[in-house]
């Protein structure tokens, strides 16, 4: 029994070979480019520093500038600023996300005289309680998200946005 290979059946294995080498070749940058925001590690659980010191916050709410370092958007890499609104309820430390439910623009405190202690919104005259809770009869249809916040050595540090818990 003679287990020679043909020159046909040499020829049709080299392509078969080359081709399923090429084919695979093509597909692993495709299939990488798919999986890979699954394979990046998460962010989640960063603290972001404040210069916030936490003895020196009230029950009023001041406003507070921070920068989110290297914030990775896809394939661009930049810092980024935000800015929370925070406060002191009883020995709790209360940060408040500053965007609108109604349609993303920035909330004030107190930013409008007919209605003090107050979040406002400019866009369309929406009202927010100090806990964040929205206004009935105003365009808002949820309360203002709230951070996670931790006290490190003397400093407001604030974490990932949550869903508002005070309401």
């Amino acid at each position: 029994m003679s287990s020679k290979v043909s020159r046909r059946q040499f020829l049709s294995y080299t392509l078969m070979g080359t081709g399923g080498f090429m084919a695979s070749a093509m597909l692993m940058p495709m299939v990488r480019f798919a999986i890979d925001p699954v394979l990046q590690p998460s962010a989640d659980g960063e603290l972001i520093p404040t210069s916030q010191k936490a003895d020196a916050l009230t029950e009023e709410p001041v406003k507070v500038d921070f920068v989110i370092k290297d914030r990775k958007d896809a394939w661009y890499v930049s810092d980024v600023a935000d800015s929370a609104w925070v406060y002191k309820q009883g020995d709790e430390i209360i940060a408040l996300h500053p965007t609108c439910k109604h349609l993303g623009c920035t909330v004030n405190w107190e930013g409008d005289d007919k209605n003090p202690n107050r979040f406002f919104c400019p866009c369309h005259d929406g009202l927010y309680e100090k806990n964040g809770q929205n206004v009935a009869g105003t365009p808002p249809l949820g309360p203002l998200d709230q951070y996670e916040v931790e006290v490190v050595d003397g400093f407001v540090y604030l974490g990932k946005v949550v869903e508002n818990q005070l309401v």
